[in-house]
């Protein structure tokens, strides 16, 4: 057992040592993830020229990934309709460009994120005051509500043709996101960057080692002074902003928002690749996306017709073969090659 410090009562408060090194970011495996993410994007930026848009399709991944992470892994809320958010900040940016001619893309990011945080508030305060199964179907039903909407109001969202015509201006009005999809790569990384740093930060923070603590023991929470709703409802709404801010990039990228940016197929993927990555690890949901990602492309072109069954498959063995998820190999990796330090 160590001592962290509580932000509810500035007193120190016992927690496994294990949980630490998730909260807090410590563990040497986020150090060897986190370089090898580092080296992977700039090779893909000096080598992988045929695969620029696909790594701002990696980089969208995984920005949605964390955003779940942070919401299902720290706090401990689990939601079958995040994908809501996502197509939120899509639609908004779409919308914007297309009906209003708000093309300047920085901008647009922040529209789509204060969009998707204003609709996590409001849905917020009531899946919060469910729990479990209840949760579950609540998420879903505001999932199922939104995608109706959008599919209803053609004229506005294109219904089930998608919304085409997006226009986005150059960055800073110089830089235009040009066929082989060097600008958006760039620009993908750069907000990835940008999140990763803010999530990093703030989960290293008290206010981070109170949500962990919130799901571990919410009555503890609780006992000694924390807000517990007041504290879910925020990371709540900052885990909708992201999302929207990733679905947003989507549709800059793209320049196309369609209805499966709002799908419950997408919810239970990011789902599982939070999974696959490891819940509550930051370097490990970015992992898992990675990996989803990759595996996703190459299977769906090698096999059109049965690509879903090898990633089931796939998925199934590093379940059974890796129950914390990719993340929790590298641990292990990192115990067997430096066994004093994990002892």
């Amino acid at each position: 057992m160590s001592a962290t410090y509580n932000a509810a009562s500035g007193t120190g408060v016992s927690t496994p040592s294990t949980w630490r090194g998730l909260a807090m970011g410590r563990s040497g495996s986020d150090l060897v993830i986190a370089s090898l993410l580092v080296l992977a994007g700039l090779a893909t930026l000096l080598f992988g020229e045929p695969y620029w848009l696909l790594g701002a399709q990696v980089a969208i991944t995984m920005i949605f990934a964390l955003s779940v992470d942070l919401l299902v892994g720290f706090a401990g809320i689990v939601t079958l309709g995040h994908a809501v958010f996502f197509g939120l900040g899509a639609y908004t940016v779409g919308i914007a460009s297309v009906h209003l001619g708000w093309t300047e893309p920085l901008s647009g990011l922040l529209l789509a994120g204060a969009s998707a945080g204003l609709l996590g508030l409001g849905t917020g305060v009531l899946v919060l005051r469910t729990k479990g199964l209840g949760q579950l179907m609540l998420t879903m039903a505001f999932a199922s509500l939104v995608y109706e909407i959008a599919n209803r109001a053609k004229p506005v969202t294109g219904g089930a043709d998608g919304l085409q015509g997006v226009i986005v201006a150059p960055i800073f009005g110089l830089f235009d996101f040009d066929i082989f999809g060097l600008t958006a790569f760039l620009y993908t990384l750069a907000v990835l960057g940008i999140v990763v740093l803010f999530a990093v930060l703030m989960t290293r923070s008290p206010y981070g080692r109170s949500l962990v603590g919130i799901r571990e023991n919410r009555v503890r929470m609780q006992a000694i002074g924390t807000n517990v709703q007041q504290r879910l409802l925020s990371i709540y709404v900052v885990s909708a902003a992201l999302a929207g801010v990733a679905g947003a990039l989507l549709a800059q990228t793209s320049q196309f928002v369609g209805l499966n940016a709002l799908h419950f197929g997408l919810s239970g993927e990011v789902l599982i690749i939070v999974a696959l990555g490891g819940a509550g690890r930051l370097w490990g949901a970015l992992l898992g996306a990675v990996v989803f990602s990759l595996f996703k492309d190459r299977l769906s072109a090698l096999d059109p017709a049965y690509w879903y069954f090898w990633l089931g498959l796939l998925l199934a063995v590093i379940v059974l073969f890796a129950p914390k998820g990719l993340i929790g190999l590298v641990d292990r990796l990192m115990a067997a090659l430096h066994p004093k330090e994990a002892q």
